[in-house]
């Protein structure tokens, strides 16, 4: 899993393939327990997934031009382009399946 900032973003998602970017803070209890999912689908999905964490009070550029307005938020981008969202804390198979449309 990667770390992404306002400053590097741009460069954490892939251009070509399924980036999922998980965007929260550390001091929410919600993202605190996505983390072990998160870390779990990296592991399950390998180089055929790229993982990108944001911190939101450390880049809210990032997040506000993605339009995230709550925490966690899971955006999943492919080719580059965002094609879903996830809004707050969601079973491990709501990502699963989300994911298996673009892998």
């Amino acid at each position: 899993m990667r770390e992404a900032s306002d400053m590097d973003f741009e460069n954490a998602v892939r251009r070509t393939g399924v980036t999922l970017v998980d965007f929260g803070t550390t001091w929410c209890p919600p993202c605190k327990a996505l983390l072990p999912v998160i870390e779990t689908l990296a592991g399950e999905y390998g180089d055929r997934v790229s993982v990108v964490k944001v911190d939101t009070d450390d880049s809210p550029e990032t997040a506000s031009s993605f339009g995230v307005m709550a925490n966690p938020t899971v955006i999943v981008f492919n080719d580059g382009e965002p094609v879903e969202k996830l809004v707050g804390l969601r079973p491990i198979d709501a990502y699963r399946s989300v994911l298996n449309r673009y892998v």
